[in-house]
């Protein structure tokens, strides 16, 4: 009993060993054989996954999910895997609004068991250049809950931007190509590979004289039934451009056929036939081009006719051009245009070219300044559209071969448009410079004869009214020595003969000299003169019959004043100036003085005579002024010569005096300095 439960025991251990090594194989076993197991998974996973990557790049493809429970729509991975999450809103970025609502829609359909899946086509978001990429999205059930609702939807979505972009393009191109073809300008035909005609547009259907083009389309016509083109090869063709001339009722009348157009009579016609052959060289089909050219032969035969005429009317034209010309060179005259909406005004010398054009500014400018003021009114008509005709002499700045200054008349007149407003203004431009300077001089004689009579009239009153007083005093002196008289006084007769006859003489000479004053007949002209050296024996000669207690006092601050001045007349105005101070001082000074400032000499004569009453000041420059004592200043003419010959010499005169208190005259001339030494003043 005890050995037997011995090797029981000692089996039984050797059994549970054997079977322990064997259970350790064995999971070795599978342990290895789950290991190559999953590495195959794992590698038909990579693969799977490879092709799968390679399909969605081949083909475009992106894959998601949207799950029902989130409501999310989640990316694929090109692995299977799960990429980013979006919520609606976001994921709705991508995509064009209402093309996104689209695709809710079908999800919610499917999601609702209405339908088990949708295709939709949708347009990406615009980027920033406003382009857009177009999708056809696949929506199908990926899983069911127990239910057997769906709880995910898997959508494929695929890029079609290209296949829609030819699409596009293709449509486009038919489009063109049916809008070409029907609204085309020129006749065009197709012609099957039988030389069947299978399409034809409207322009042709109207050229050939067909009014039902589906009656035309329904006859089968063919190519060669048009004598247009029964003369073409079809089969061995290339594109042909033909030129044909046929007359459709003699074509009628000799073949007996009629063709598959109405028309009638004679037709010109170009065209250009092109066939249509595949890469193998096989016709499949014929276009036609071409167009009627009737009328445009007919239109040139005319034009030819036409051109006939025009050369006619164009040499006399030309001739009566050429005379044109000829009158405005003969004439010395130009062609005027003016236009008021570009302010530009034309000048030509011959009917075909414009010689010059002038700006509002230039026309201006052009005259002299008495008439720039004229000529401005005149553009000023003109820019307002007036419609009234443009007469106008101008002198111009432009100087002719003789030096002058020439004169032009311009005359034109409103050109009206078919609006009727005013385009332009046209006429003729006449050189009148020779006209003109014949005027002038007629004016010149005339007012020189009216200056004589004028020199006469005044020279017979002023006479008439001073000279008798000196004139009768001479023949009343005279008369005594024919009277009984006492020789004692001779002496006295003789004297106040002299010194009337002396102040008769002085009358006389001023009354002349102020008569050539009166007419304008003094000339002046200008000189070089020293000034300073002249001046005190100027003052000398006026004071010749100066009382012995009068002082004379010359005041000369400069050593040598050369100066631009007419010498004759300023010098007889200050010799009379200082002869009237002399007359009417008999005690006191006589002070004379100048200077020169900024272009004007200015001199100035003061006495300390009897002076001039308050009345008799206002009108001391009047001839034969009298004082209230009824007595004259000098002659009654030495002021009113020095005004005179001061005003005209460019200059002016005041005078200022007090009765019993001296006179003071200021006269200043304008003159030209040319040097100057002034006196060094001693302090």
């Amino acid at each position: 009993m005890y050995i037997v439960s011995y090797f029981d025991f000692g089996h039984l251990v050797s059994y549970m060993v054997a079977a322990l090594l064997i259970a350790v194989f064995v999971l070795l076993f599978y342990n290895r054989l789950y290991v190559f197991r999953e590495q195959q998974v794992d590698h038909e996973c990579r693969s799977q996954n490879a092709r799968l990557a390679l399909v969605l790049q081949t083909g475009r493809l992106k894959l998601w999910i949207y799950d029902m429970t989130s409501r999310h729509y989640i990316t694929l991975s090109e692995t299977g895997g799960e990429g980013d999450d979006y919520n609606p809103i976001d994921f709705a970025r991508q995509y064009d609004r209402d093309d996104f609502e689209v695709l809710r829609s079908a999800v919610f359909d499917i999601c609702e068991n209405r339908r088990i899946s949708s295709k939709v086509s949708m347009r990406s978001a615009p980027d920033a250049d406003g382009r857009q990429r177009y999708y056809e999205v696949a929506v199908s059930v990926v899983t069911r809950n127990k239910q057997g609702q769906a709880r995910r939807l898997l959508g494929i979505q695929r890029d079609v931007t290209e296949e829609h972009a030819n699409r596009e393009h293709v449509r486009q191109l038919l489009m063109r190509y049916h809008t070409v073809f029907n609204s085309s300008l020129i006749d065009m035909a197709y012609y099957n590979k039988d030389g069947v005609l299978t399409d034809i547009n409207d322009k042709a259907c109207q050229s050939f004289n067909m009014p039902d083009r589906e009656a035309v389309l329904a006859g089968k016509y063919r190519l060669q039934d048009n004598p247009l083109f029964n003369a073409l090869d079809i089969e061995h063709m290339g594109n042909t451009r033909t030129t044909a001339i046929v007359d459709f009722d003699s074509y009628v009348k000799e073949t007996g056929l009629k063709p598959m157009s109405n028309a009638q009579g004679k037709i010109y016609y170009e065209s250009t036939v092109n066939p249509i052959r595949n890469r193998h060289g096989e016709l499949e089909g014929i276009y036609m081009a071409g167009r009627n050219i009737t009328e445009m032969v007919e239109s040139f035969h005319q034009q030819q006719l036409g051109i006939t005429r025009l050369q006619k009317a164009t040499k006399s034209i030309e001739e009566y051009v050429r005379n044109i010309n000829y009158a405005l060179r003969v004439s010395d005259a130009r062609l005027v245009s003016y236009y008021p909406d570009k302010y530009i005004l034309e000048i030509s010398d011959n009917v075909n070219n414009t010689q010059m054009q002038l700006s509002q500014l230039r026309c201006i400018r052009l005259a002299t300044p008495r008439f720039r003021r004229a000529v401005s009114s005149v553009l000023n008509r003109m820019d307002h559209h007036s419609r009234y005709n443009i007469e106008q002499t101008i002198e111009s700045e432009i100087r002719d071969e003789q030096g002058r200054q020439i004169w032009f008349l311009f005359s034109m007149v409103p050109m009206i448009g078919a609006d009727g407003k005013v385009e332009r203004y046209f006429g003729t431009c006449r050189n009148m410079t020779d006209m003109v300077e014949t005027e002038q001089k007629l004016a010149v004689e005339t007012r020189k004869a009216q200056e004589t009579e004028l020199l006469k009239q005044s020279f017979l009153t002023n006479m008439s009214y001073e000279i008798r007083t000196p004139l009768n005093t001479v023949v009343g002196f005279a008369e005594l020595f024919e009277a009984e008289h006492d020789p004692a006084d001779e002496p006295v007769f003789v004297e106040q003969i002299k010194r009337n006859s002396n102040s008769l003489l002085l009358l006389i000479n001023d009354i002349l000299f102020l008569s050539r004053l009166d007419a304008n007949m003094i000339e002046y002209s200008k000189a070089p003169v020293d000034f300073a050296l002249i001046f005190e024996s100027h003052c000398q000669m006026g004071w010749s019959n100066i009382r012995p207690d009068v002082k004379t006092i010359v005041g000369n601050p400069y050593n040598h004043l050369i100066v631009d001045i007419d010498q004759a007349n300023l010098g007889k105005v200050i010799e009379k100036l200082c002869y009237n101070a002399a007359n009417s001082t008999q005690k006191g000074t006589i002070h004379a003085k100048y200077e020169y400032r900024r272009g004007e000499l200015i001199i100035n004569i003061e006495d300390s005579g009897v002076g001039i009453d308050a009345e008799t000041l206002p009108h001391v420059f009047d001839r034969f002024v009298r004082n209230k004592d009824q007595k004259l200043y000098g002659t009654g003419l030495d002021l009113p010569i020095v005004q005179a010959l001061v005003q005209q010499m460019g200059g002016t005169i005041e005078i200022e005096s007090e009765q019993g208190k001296g006179t003071t005259v200021w006269l200043s001339v304008p003159c030209e300095l040319i040097s100057a030494d002034r006196k060094r003043e001693i302090v």
